[in-house]
């Protein structure tokens, strides 16, 4: 089978995989990273949201062999160490406003929240409510409400 190596939470890594294998797969199944859940496999639910170079992805989507060696894939275990923190501005807005029910989703949630506010403010501007409706992913609990809450006040500290 073919190699494939890349960078995951700052540190390289190769892989041995066949190439159409899904980076969700490399993931959790041959790194033992399992923050990105499988909640769809089909790019809908967005469980599984990570960075690939700074911008969220859905890994369930990504076949193993996009992927080059200069490319950064960042999972909410390499989060907190983008920011210099033990704990990222946004998990620790998500720790305040009580977000978790059952938890799930929130690795994806948080993921994707930090994406959006980093792309917010390289536009210059601030999160409105239609950013917010733009965040696809499921939360089968329903913490919707906490989770705006979250996200704006992890963006005052981000």
């Amino acid at each position: 089978m073919p190699e494939y190596t890349f960078r995951v939470n700052g540190a390289q890594v190769t892989v041995d995989v066949a190439g159409d294998v899904r980076l969700l797969w490399v993931l959790r199944d041959l790194l033992g990273i399992t923050g990105p859940k499988y909640g769809c496999g089909i790019n809908v639910c967005k469980a599984c949201t990570s960075h690939l170079n700074g911008k969220a992805v859905n890994p369930c989507a990504i076949p193993v062999s996009a992927l080059r060696p200069t490319d950064e894939v960042t999972t909410i275990e390499g989060l907190a160490a983008t920011s210099g923190q033990d704990l990222h501005p946004m998990q620790r807005a998500w720790l305040e406003h009580d977000v978790a029910q059952c938890g799930y989703c929130q690795p994806g949630q948080i993921m994707a929240a930090v994406a959006l506010v980093r792309r917010v403010a390289a536009e210059g501007r601030e999160i409105t409510d239609a950013d917010l409706d733009g965040l696809r992913n499921i939360c089968r609990c329903g913490t919707y409400f906490r989770i705006r809450e979250a996200i704006r006040a992890g963006a005052e500290n981000m």
